[in-house]
C-alpha cells in the first residue's frame, strides 16, 4: 500500500503532534550530564594495509552500556575530515571492506554499532513491559527518560565528540549519513551537535509516530507500536502518554535545531517508513535543504546513483553520475 496521503498534500504537512514546549531543555540537559572526560579505548588493528589506519573503538555510553565502532583514516594524515554512518534497524556496522572508499580519498570514517542489535555494543538497561519484538516501547512505559533511543541518541553525541577529541581529526569538517535507522541517527547527531556540517539522509525511520499509527503500518520496525496496543492496552487508554513519551525521539522534532545543509532520498513506494512521515521532518528543517523523491522506489538499497552523489556531495569529489538528479 503506497502512502494514502496525496503528494501535494505531503509537500506542506508537518506531522500531527507538535515539539513538547520543553524538547530542547530536556535534550540540552540530557547533553549537560554525560561525563566531561569519555571513559574510550581506541585499539589498533593490523590488517596489513599500507595507507589506512584502522582501529576499534570502545566507549562507556549510558546505563554502563558498551557501545562499539569501526574507525579507518588516512595513514601519516592529520587534519582529516571525517565521515559517520549509521546502520539500519537491527543491523550492524558495515564490514570493514565496504568502508574503504572515504580513506581512499582522504576521509576518515566512523560506523557505530547501534547498543542491543546485531553487532558489538550492548545494553545494560532494565526495563519494564513489553520487549517482545523491538525496541522502539522499551521503556516506554516509564516515560521519555527511559525510552530505549534516548540512549542511543547520546551514544551518537558521545562518538561524535569522542572521535572530534582525536589530534589527527578536523573537527571542523565532519557529516554523518545513513538510511531508515540509520537516517534518524544521523538527523540526530546533526541535531544534538553543531559539529556535524553535512547530513545525507535515506528513508529516516522514527518520525511521526501518531501518523504511523493513524496509517496502520503494521511492518516489521514499527510492529511493536501496534504489539503495545494490542496486548497492553487494546482501547489505547495509554495512547497518549505513550505518544508523548516517544515524542521526545521522533526525529521530525528534531528538525528545527539542525543547521547544517540536509539532503534526503526519500522512496514514494515505500511502505515502512512512510513518505509522509519523511516529508513531516522535511518539512520543519529551517536549513539548506533538498529531497530527492524517487517515485519507483520503496524502502529498499537505492544504487541508481545514491551512494555516489552523497559521496560527491561529502568529500567534494567528482565521481561522473549518468543521471539527471543533479
Amino acid at each position: 500500500m503506497r502512502d494514502p496521503m496525496p503528494l501535494a498534500e505531503m509537500k506542506n504537512y508537518l506531522g500531527r503532534q507538535e515539539v513538547p514546549s520543553d524538547f530542547d531543555e530536556f535534550w540540552n540537559q540530557q547533553i549537560s550530564e554525560l561525563p566531561s572526560s569519555f571513559n574510550y579505548t581506541l585499539t589498533p588493528q593490523n590488517f596489513g594495509l599500507t595507507n589506512i589506519d584502522c582501529y576499534e573503538l570502545s566507549f562507556q555510553g549510558t546505563n554502563h552500556s558498551t557501545v562499539y565502532a569501526k574507525c579507518l583514516f588516512p595513514k601519516n594524515s592529520t587534519n582529516i575530515p571525517t565521515v559517520f554512518n549509521f546502520h539500519g534497524y537491527m543491523g550492524q556496522s558495515s564490514d570493514w571492506s565496504d568502508l574503504l572508499q572515504y580513506p581512499a580519498v582522504g576521509y576518515g570514517i566512523v560506523a557505530m554499532d547501534v547498543r542491543g542489535q546485531s553487532g558489538k555494543s550492548t545494553d545494560e538497561r532494565s526495563v519494564t513491559g513489553n520487549t517482545v519484538k523491538g525496541q522502539i516501547v522499551r521503556g516506554v512505559t516509564s516515560g521519555r527518560d527511559n525510552l530505549f533511543f534516548k540512549d542511543v541518541y547520546l551514544d551518537v553525541y558521545s562518538l561524535i565528540e569522542i572521535i572530534a577529541q582525536q589530534d589527527f581529526v578536523d573537527s571542523d569538517n565532519l557529516a554523518v549519513f545513513g538510511g531508515s535507522q540509520g537516517g534518524a541517527l544521523s538527523l540526530v547527531a546533526a541535531a544534538l551537535n553543531p559539529r556535524i556540517k553535512k547530513t545525507a539522509v535515506i528513508y529516516p525511520f522514527l518520525s511521526d509516530f501518531k501518523r504511523v499509527l493513524e496509517i496502520g503500518n503494521r511492518d516489521e520496525p514499527y510492529d511493536e507500536l501496534f504489539r503495545y496496543f494490542k496486548f497492553s492496552d487494546p482501547l489505547h487508554l495509554t495512547e497518549d502518554k505513550i505518544l508523548d513519551a516517544l515524542s521526545y525521539i521522533d526525529v521530525k522534532n528534531m528538525a528545527h535545531r539542525i543547521k547544517s545543509p540536509v539532503k534526503l532520498f526519500t522512496g514514494l513506494e515505500d511502505q515502512v517508513c512512510f513518505p509522509s512521515t519523511q516529508f513531516a521532518m522535511f518539512n520543519r528543517l529551517n536549513c539548506d535543504k533538498k529531497m530527492y523523491p524517487l517515485p519507483e522506489y520503496g524502502h529498499e538499497e537505492m544504487h541508481v546513483h545514491v551512494n555516489d552523489m552523497i559521496f560527491n556531495w561529502i568529500t567534494d569529489s567528482k565521481i561522473q553520475i549518468k543521471t539527471q538528479m543533479e
